[in-house]
C-alpha cells in the first residue's frame, strides 16, 4: 500500500497472563478462563484492526511482551510488535503517539463492539479534526485519535475512573482542540458487561 495512504492503528493490550489479565472477570472465569477471553479480544481486535482498508497496525503490548500468545497473534496477522512505556496509562499512550508518529488511531482490546466501519469512520474524521474519540458508555473511552501527538493532553487524568472522557473533553478545550466525537460503545470490564456481549453473540469465537 501506498505509505501516504495508510492509516496508522495502534492497538493497546495487556499479554494474556493468568492472574493479571481481565482481573475484574476472575471471580465469574477464573484467571485461566480470564487469560483466554483476553486473547480472544487481542485477536479479535486486531483482525478488526486489519480489515480496515489501508492499515498499519502495531500491537502495543503492556506486561510480558514476550508471552507465546504474544508472538503468536502478531505473527498469525502480520503485525509489529512494540512494548507500551510509561508509569500510567496517559504516559503509555502519550509515549505511543510521539514513537508512532501520527496521525494516528489509538484502541484498547476491550470494546468487542468496535467494528471494521468504526475505525474507518474514525480515522477519516482525523482529516478535520485535531482529536476524534469513540467514547465507552463507562464514562471513559474505547479509542483517541490524534492527526499529531499531544502529550498535555494525558496528563492528570483519573485513568480507570467514570470521569476520564470529561476531564479528556476538559482538557481538549483547555488546548484549543477540534475534536470529533463519535458514538458511544461498550467495554468489556465486568461480568454484566461480559454477559452483555455474550447475549449480543461477540464472544462466541475467536476471530
Amino acid at each position: 500500500m501506498p505509505a501516504e495512504n495508510a492509516i496508522r492503528i495502534a492497538v493497546f493490550a495487556r499479554a494474556p497472563v493468568a492472574g493479571a489479565a481481565k482481573t475484574r472477570l476472575i471471580p465469574l472465569l477464573g484467571t485461566e478462563g480470564a487469560a483466554a477471553l483476553q486473547q480472544h479480544l487481542i485477536a479479535r481486535t486486531l483482525a478488526t484492526a486489519c480489515a480496515v482498508p489501508d492499515a498499519r497496525v502495531t500491537l502495543w503490548v503492556a506486561g510480558d511482551t514476550a508471552h507465546p500468545y504474544v508472538a503468536a497473534v502478531a505473527a498469525r496477522f502480520g503485525v509489529a510488535v512494540a512494548a507500551q512505556v510509561g508509569t500510567d496509562l496517559g504516559a503509555r499512550m502519550g509515549h505511543a503517539f510521539e514513537a508512532a508518529g501520527a496521525p494516528l488511531v489509538l484502541i484498547g482490546t476491550d470494546c468487542p463492539q468496535l467494528a471494521v466501519e468504526d475505525l474507518a469512520a474514525d480515522a477519516a474524521a482525523l482529516a478535520g479534526n485535531d482529536v476524534v474519540i469513540q467514547p465507552a458508555s463507562d464514562g471513559g473511552y474505547v479509542l483517541i485519535g490524534l492527526t499529531r501527538p499531544q502529550p498535555a493532553l494525558f496528563e492528570s487524568i483519573d485513568w480507570g475512573g467514570p470521569q476520564v472522557l470529561q476531564q479528556t473533553q476538559a482538557r481538549i478545550a483547555a488546548l484549543g482542540l477540534r475534536c470529533a466525537l463519535r458514538p458511544v460503545l461498550d467495554d468489556l470490564d465486568t461480568p454484566t458487561d461480559f454477559q452483555r456481549a455474550l447475549a449480543a453473540g461477540l464472544l462466541d469465537r475467536a476471530e
